[in-house]
């Protein structure tokens, strides 16, 4: 991964909240989430070692509901 697929992943997570949604990464490879969390995006976009565990984390979302 380098500096264009974090930026998908940024505005990936930008376009989700915009939308009052959440993005979760689920099962990144070992390398992969290593950059994640050395750049710090594992603070913003949560990462899960299962699709199971992305869906059913909590809690959901830090900002507020859809009216």
């Amino acid at each position: 991964m380098d500096s264009s697929g974090f930026n998908v992943l940024i505005a990936a997570h930008k376009c989700m909240s915009d939308a009052h949604r959440w993005l979760r990464l689920a099962d990144p490879q070992a390398s992969e989430l290593r950059l994640i969390e050395l750049v710090g995006l594992d603070q913003v976009i949560a990462c899960h070692p299962t699709v199971d565990q992305a869906l059913t984390a909590w809690p959901t979302p830090r900002y507020p509901a859809s009216p």
